[in-house]
């Protein structure tokens, strides 16, 4: 390899070095040596740091012995005469700035905030999850790393929206000459945040650790990848998380050493500047390093050097068009139409038709078109979705609905909310100006849907009405049809079938996980239902949704089928030989990583908890959510703990060995509220009315002997119960 890339590492190595532990003895002379560090709300403590060594940084302190660790693997710069055949001194003294670099950003907490402006600092375990679901689902091929600053906006918003539209996130930090990518997007109102999948962490090119810090959690959360095991931490990143490292500008001697540190976990460095060059494979996938690539070549230099493979479907809509944009918002002020929202009536509606009765391709807008329409204007509408198929069932008329919502936000200037007859939209003046119309929103559903159900979807005709009379004509019928499809599933139970479906989707993160979707317990990422399971299953046989024939049962109450026991058996390797679909604390689901919220035994209290992913604060088992998740993902069976979609709350099979609803003792807030409406008829079943009333929340206590006085004041039926153990 390059001399002169081993010496600028190992260079900019030491002066990571030297600046960590500098600026950690005027911290600890400052604030003192016992001082808490952390980044807020997060469960790996400092997650590259604890992922490679298993060390926990807690305070101050505790970074003496990581910033010794990495003085430790510091070669000595070589001369200029020296030539290295190999990367190891290079990839010694990347990690090494990788320990320092995160020191440096976790002081940065405590010595002023990083967190300021467009600057986002440390992603929370909340985000962490959230948006890891899409590097397991495949929504996110991967992200771009992005250090410096284009030559100028216009470029940085073209290689922007280009990355978007590839669906990769952009994580930036550092500057080139006190110019930044971010700020260059921002300059020209792009919008930024975790939504848009631009990430802004941070001004300095250490904000990057960030970054891997994300990469190294993907592998314990969903990996189930321990705390300290270096190698399958680094194995995991080149094999599953596709990164790569965009340097634009000056690359100087820190850049060189981070690029070193990127190179460790299996990501190389593309760059536009005349650097030296490492193209032997071995490390990465692909080259090491590769530069002097023009903006124009740059993201697809980069996709072909990490190997990922991308699949954009050409959608003809005259604006950008890909999942970075369904997080986008379109304000009040930029709003150049709008539907719905409780302002006028608008509905979305699917009805399979025979194929004589559809012709392919038949994109109609009834009523008036946007271009004929004054600014600000609020209409009424109707977007009517015509199927024929042969294999296509009216059971996924709805599946194929609520795939409306991203399919729509996907398109730049579109906003889209709800389902059905509550449904929202707004489209932006920057996309009228584009000339984005009505008649789009057909484009795009048949583009679409046409790629994405092409097993049961033969043909799509649309129709987009914006006449009053026609919209309530239309209303009126999309009601019976939407009265029936909840009459059908009222229906569909776990007795009902003799089928239920897998989802594996998270098994290249939690390679021993497999979720059981039945009628009545979805997928616990939430994304999944019975159906939604049943529809993937006809769109590709071979995928992650797999048929599972109940069997012969074995324990009602619990819900044990020996069928349901062999395929988990044989699909999680003989890592799982046993699994119950109502019970906790016998052999309970495996969780992965993606739950919206994990149930946990309060054993005082002869009940349990509920968490959800968004709340913050702690919790009466002693832990945070983020601690929980920790020891309720990978793939492993936790009685007493268990990950879960929030839809399974209000199942009538919810815990029902155990005794269902009644055994909930606390929620947060924000929980009970939420779920309120969906819990109702449970409740009256359950025959007491104030039954919510009577689970604490944050307000009541957040220790289990808090919980428990409550309770016991307020009568709940959890304490009159048989035993949980």
């Amino acid at each position: 390899m390059s001399r002169i890339i081993a010496s600028a590492a190992i260079r900019g190595a030491h002066t990571w070095v030297e600046r960590a532990e500098k600026k950690l003895a005027e911290l600890k002379e400052s604030v003192g040596a016992d001082h808490a560090v952390e980044f807020p709300n997060t469960a790996y403590y400092l997650p590259v740091i604890y992922g490679l060594t298993g060390e926990k940084v807690e305070k101050l302190s505790d970074m003496d012995k990581v910033l010794s660790y990495a003085r430790d693997l510091l070669p000595e710069v070589p001369s200029e005469k020296l030539w290295l055949p190999y990367l190891g001194p290079t990839l010694d003294s990347g990690v090494a700035t990788l320990f320092a670099e995160e020191c440096l950003e976790a002081m940065k907490y405590i010595d002023g905030s990083p967190v300021d402006g467009i600057w986002l600092g440390a992603a929370d375990d909340v985000i962490m999850r959230a948006r890891g679901v899409e590097f397991v689902d495949g929504s996110a091929p991967g992200f771009a790393a992005v250090v410096g600053a284009a030559p100028d906006n216009a470029t940085a918003v073209k290689l922007a929206r280009e990355m978007q539209e590839k669906m990769l996130y952009v994580f930036m930090g550092g500057h080139d000459g006190g110019t930044s990518f971010a700020e260059q997007l921002d300059a020209e109102g792009v919008q930024l945040g975790w939504d848009t999948r631009l990430v802004p962490f941070g001004t300095e090119v250490s904000s990057q650790i960030y970054s891997l810090g994300f990469a190294t959690r993907a592998a314990m959360a969903f990996g189930g990848v321990q705390p300290g095991d270096f190698e399958r931490i680094l194995k995991y990143n080149k094999m599953r998380i596709f990164a790569f490292v965009l340097a634009m500008g000056e690359v100087t001697d820190e850049w060189y050493a981070t690029a070193a540190g990127a190179i460790s976990y299996g990501f190389p460095t593309i760059s536009t500047s005349d650097i030296p060059q490492i193209l032997p494979t071995g490390v990465c996938t692909y080259e090491h390093v590769v530069s002097n690539v023009s903006c124009d070549e740059l993201v697809q230099r980069a996709i072909e050097v990490r190997g990922l493979k991308i699949k954009v479907a050409e959608v003809p809509v005259p604006v950008s068009y890909g999942p970075a944009f369904e997080g986008e918002r379109v304000r009040k002020e930029d709003t150049f139409v709008e539907a719905g929202g409780q302002k006028t009536t608008a509905f979305e509606w699917v009805r399979m038709l025979d194929a004589t009765e559809v012709t392919d391709n038949k994109i109609e807008v009834v009523g008036p078109e946007i271009d004929e329409l004054e600014e600000g204007a609020r209409v009424p509408l109707a977007i009517v979705v015509d199927i024929a198929g042969r294999k296509m069932q009216q059971d996924f008329e709805s599946v194929i609905e609520r795939q409306f919502h991203h399919l729509i936000n996907f398109a730049e200037g579109v906003l889209h909310m709800g389902q059905r007859d509550l449904i929202w939209l707004r489209i932006s003046k920057a996309a009228k100006d584009k000339g984005f119309k009505f008649h789009h929103l057909g484009d795009i559903l048949h583009a679409k849907l046409l790629d994405e159900f092409d097993a049961i979807v033969d043909k799509v005709q649309v129709t987009v009405y914006t006449d009053e009379a026609k919209v309530e004509e239309m209303l009126a019928k999309a009601r019976l049809s939407y009265a029936h499809r909840d009459e059908r599933m009222a229906g569909l139970t776990d007795d009902t079938v003799d089928v239920f479906y897998s989802c594996t989707l998270c098994q290249s993160f939690a390679p021993t996980h497999i979720c059981v979707v039945t009628p009545e317990r979805l997928g616990l990422c939430g994304a999944y239902n019975w159906l939604d399971a049943k529809a993937s299953n006809e769109l590709n046989p071979a995928g992650p949704n797999a048929p599972i024939e109940k069997g012969e049962l074995i324990n009602a109450s619990t819900g044990e089928w020996a069928g349901v026991n062999s395929f988990i058996a044989e699909k999680s390797g003989g890592a799982v030989q046993q699994m119950t679909c109502y019970s906790l604390m016998e052999n309970p689901m495996t969780s992965c990583g993606c739950f919206m919220a994990i149930i946990a035994l309060l054993p005082m209290c002869n009940g349990v908890m509920i968490v959800n992913r968004e709340y913050a604060g702690m919790t009466p088992s002693g832990m945070k959510f983020s601690t929980l998740a920790g020891m309720v993902g990978g793939g492993v069976q936790a009685p007493g703990f268990m990950g879960i979609g929030r839809g399974y709350i209000a199942s009538k099979k919810f815990m029902s060995a155990e005794g269902g609803l009644a055994r909930i003792v606390w929620m947060p807030k924000e929980l009970k509220d939420a779920m309120a409406s969906s819990l109702a008829p449970r409740i009256e079943e359950l025959g007491i009315p104030n039954f919510l009333d009577m689970i604490a929340d944050e307000s009541v206590g957040e220790s289990e002997d808090a919980v428990l006085e409550f309770l016991t004041a307020q009568g709940h039926p959890a304490l009159t119960m048989d035993p949980l153990f």
